[in-house]
């Protein structure tokens, strides 16, 4: 698919595979906008990318992903200045070291991972769906085999580990991309998810303490940023693709996930908590 001025907006993008992802669709040619948590961080990593595609176009939006007030403002600044988004990739991901809870009362790694991929799409879908043919890319993991769907303690208020937590989100992703899917099927929007792989970058710093030493001693076995990037600009840019949605991808594969995560039952349900937690129960329903 020719990128050419395609207009894609990528979260977590000044670091690890969100920024070989924006450079690598640089390259490509599309306009490329970073939402990013932190501004000094987002300018560093544009002017990289500027170094390889001088005459990319970049902009930065500033959004903290454990805030909702902020991803309404983030949506707000990028829908009212374009008006066709061609892409979304929602990849930044988070992981606590212990459980705390945003200003918004929820669990952070779910607020994170989770709600911020949730809401932030759904305040950018009118203009995703204004564009022709575009595409939603959400990064999920494998780590969702780890994960389970317990509506009754969704934000672990009991039984809270880091990497519970996580592989919980990541599963929650999965569903998210499953229901979203469903609901995009007569649209001329696809959505789907994937696995980057076990990926070589600062990531796990912000676990728990052997969570980062892994990192540190299985870090030369992992996978570099640049080709963990490559499904998700697959995913953004191939035409092998074009009609694939609501799929899991694995290396430029579509993939099965475990069972929970192809639960069309728990999708739905975990979509209407989710416009719970995000205050849109009564808001209209996404209308394709």
């Amino acid at each position: 698919m020719d990128m050419t001025n395609k207009l894609c907006v990528i979260t977590g993008a000044n670091s690890g595979i969100g920024f070989e992802t924006a450079k690598a669709l640089a390259k490509k040619g599309a306009y490329i906008v970073m939402v990013c948590r932190n501004e000094d961080k987002a300018i560093q990593a544009k002017n990289e990318i500027l170094q390889t595609v001088d005459d990319a176009g970049i902009a930065i939006v500033l959004c903290d992903f454990s805030i909702q007030k902020e991803i309404h403002k983030a949506a707000e600044e990028i829908t009212s200045r374009y008006k066709k988004i061609d892409v979304l990739i929602n990849n930044h991901g988070f992981i606590a070291s212990e459980r705390n809870e945003t200003v918004d009362g929820l669990e952070e790694t779910f607020a994170v991972n989770h709600i911020g991929y949730f809401l932030f799409t759904h305040l950018l879908l009118d203009n995703i769906k204004a564009a022709k043919k575009a595409r939603i890319v959400n990064v999920a993991s494998d780590a969702h085999r780890a994960g389970e769907f317990d509506p009754e303690n969704i934000q672990l208020q009991e039984n809270f580990s880091p990497m519970k937590a996580y592989g919980n989100s990541k599963l929650f992703n999965i569903l998210f991309t499953k229901e979203l899917a469903e609901r995009l099927k007569d649209s001329d929007v696809t959505a789907n998810c994937l696995h980057p792989g076990v990926i070589r970058s600062n990531f796990g710093q912000s676990g728990e303490w052997y969570i980062s030493l892994f990192y540190k001693v299985f870090g030369v076995f992992m996978t570099s940023n640049k080709e963990g990037a490559e499904t998700s600009v697959y995913l953004a840019s191939s035409d092998e693709v074009e009609n694939a949605n609501g799929a899991y991808f694995k290396n430029m594969k579509a993939v099965a996930p475990k069972k929970q995560a192809r639960d069309m039952e728990a999708a739905k349900k975990l979509w209407e908590i989710s416009e719970e937690l995000c205050d849109l129960t009564n808001q209209p329903e996404i209308q394709l």
